[in-house]
This record gives C-alpha cells, structure tokens and sequence, in this order.
C-alpha cells in the first residue's frame, strides 16, 4: 500500500487541481469554438477528400476511449494514433487488430515496432480495407451482368521516433496509400508528424499530431460510362489531413488501480471540428475497462450527437504474461447513430 505524508499529498492536491485546470480550459474553448474560435464548417467541407479509410481508428484499446488517444498511446498501436508515441513502450512490440467496418466492411491493421536504441525506435504498419467480389450491374441489366468488380484499399508505412529528452519525444511516419476501384486505381505518400511532451504537473502529457499531410491526388485508369464514352480523367481531391491536440493524466493511481483520462481535440480538412473524451481504468495492469464519448463542437456532452455520424464507444482488455512475453487482447464497441455498431477485436504481443 501507498502511504503518504501530509506534504506529498498537498504536492499531490496542487499537481492534480493543475491537471484540472488545464483540462478544464480546454473544455471552456470546446463549448465557446463554435461561435468564437472555431466554426463549425462540417457541412461545406464535407466529401472533398480521398481515402477515408485512413480516418478508421484500428485498434480496440485506442477506439474504447473514445479515439482521444494521441496523448495516452504508449504502445505499438501509436504507429496509428502518434508515432512520437512509440517512445513509450519499454519493448519491442507486434500488434494485429481486425474490425467488423460498417456495411460488410473488414478491416486489417498488423504492426511491428523494434528499437535501435533507448531513445529510437523503428516501426513498421500494414492497413487494408476490403470486400467481398461484388456484381456489376447496369440499368438493363440490373440482376449483374456476369461480371464482378473488387474495393480495396492499402496502406503500408515505415515510421522513425526519437525520445529528444526525458519530456519531449517526436516522431514521423512515411505511408504508401493505394485505393483500388475496379480498373481505377488512387495512389499516393502520405506523412504524420507527431509530438509528445511530459508537462511535469503529475502525470499530465500534451501531444500535437499531423495525420496524412500530402498532395492532392486524383484516380488513374478508365471506365466506360453508361453511354459507352470512356472517361480517363477525372477529379483531384485532397487527402484527409487532421490536426489533433491531446491532453491526457491519471487523476488516480495506486499499486492496484490507475485511471486514465484524455481530452482531444480534432481539426480535420474535410468535417467539423470535433472533441473525444475518453477513460481508462485498470486493476492490478491486468484488467481494463474503457469508455468514450465523440461529439462535434458545439455539442453538448451529456446528450446524444445530433450532427456527428459517431457518437459513443466501449470496451475491455486483459494481459496476460506468457513465458518470455506478454498479451494483450481487447475489444471495442463504437456506436454510430444512423448505420448500426462497429466491433473490433485487437491482439498485441511485448517481447
């Protein structure tokens, strides 16, 4: 058990009122952003970027809080979230994660981290997005014409972080994105930036990341239109870029049990802006539970979203050490208002 002295648990007091704090103002600009700060521009950004299968949080831990993430991440699943992250994990990890997507959708997430040193580290991701062969259909022929069309999308990426000093780590990520309709085919190299900063006030961490920044990119190929015109040339769009800031500290900690809390706070180019709150707690590092809400700014949390295709998630883990190595497997529910549930089922191995 803990014992504290009267002054370390002042110490304590003023460390966690400080977490607070900054905390709180940061949910201060959430609630004034949408008429001071930040305007809710979702609905004349929407549908003006390309491969959203990148926005598809891929993990079960990351997706139970809520995908408020960026500053907690602490494993190898930060080769997603933050690759500054990645400086966290004290071994060298393995992770494989699979989600029941929306609309018979399945996606695949597989990663690998190793470390040159105590301060660099190396990663490696590997994301798909698929389906079933599905029917070509056309008005006169609209039972299928024999003939099937495949979806997929891919991204492969190699990733470099740093530990810089005992608070401030960074890290980047380099991704090859290719998207498959059919004949067409979307091609690009895509770059995250990430940043993590221990603050000093207890176990408070601040992270700023740049996901997906790139040139605008446009589908190669040909189709046949429903006149028999070829058409070649088609539309740019650019990627899904998000500018996301986290805060993230342990209100309480014992021996046993840890509560983790984060707030997040999302910018992306193609919707409006949005905040994730999420909770994790644990008992005895074994067994966790976990919880999330998403709402878009101006939103109230302690109702429903009303504007956001998202709304809340959960989920639980456990780990399991066996023989030189440990286990983690998880699983999250995230709810999504108008299509239905998304489940994802996550195993990750420390060596």
């Amino acid at each position: 058990m803990y014992t504290f002295s009267i002054q370390n648990h002042r110490q304590y007091g003023r460390r966690c009122s400080g977490i607070l704090l900054i905390a709180a103002l940061m949910l201060a600009c959430v609630h004034r952003a949408e008429a001071q700060l930040v305007p809710n521009l979702g609905g004349q950004r929407s549908g003006i970027s390309s491969f959203q299968f990148l926005k598809i949080g891929p993990d079960a831990r990351g997706t139970g809080m809520g995908e408020s993430f960026v500053a907690v991440v602490n494993d190898v699943s930060a080769l997603y979230w933050n690759p500054a992250g990645l400086t966290n994990a004290a071994t060298d990890q393995a992770i494989f994660s699979h989600t029941e997507w929306l609309v018979d959708l399945k996606h695949e997430f597989a990663a690998a981290s190793y470390h040159l040193s105590a301060n660099d580290v190396l990663g490696a991701s590997f994301t798909s997005l698929h389906t079933d062969p599905m029917k070509i259909t056309t008005e006169t022929q609209p039972g299928g014409t024999g003939n099937y069309f495949s979806f997929s999308d891919i991204a492969v990426g190699a990733t470099y972080a740093r530990k810089m000093t005992d608070q401030f780590s960074f890290g980047v990520t380099a991704r090859y994105v290719r998207e498959t309709i059919d004949m067409l085919k979307t091609q690009a190299v895509l770059i995250d930036l990430g940043t993590y900063y221990t603050m000093g006030i207890g176990s408070a961490r601040f992270a700023v990341v740049v996901t997906n920044f790139g040139s605008n990119v446009a589908p190669s190929g040909s189709v046949v239109s429903g006149n028999g015109s070829t058409v070649s040339t088609f539309q740019s769009y650019s990627p899904p870029t998000m500018f996301k800031l986290g805060v993230a500290f342990e209100p309480y900690e014992t021996e046993q049990h840890r509560v983790t809390t984060s707030i997040q706070l999302n910018h992306p180019n193609d919707n409006a802006e949005n905040v994730r709150l999420g909770v994790e707690y644990a008992y005895d590092s074994m067994f966790f539970l976990r919880v999330g809400v998403k709402r878009t700014i101006g939103e109230s949390m302690l109702y429903g979203s009303t504007s956001s295709a998202e709304d809340y998630a959960f989920g639980a883990g456990v780990r399991i050490p066996i023989a030189i190595m440990t286990v983690n497997a998880d699983y999250s529910f995230a709810n999504f208002n108008d299509l239905g549930a998304v489940h994802r089922f996550t195993v990750a191995i420390s060596y």
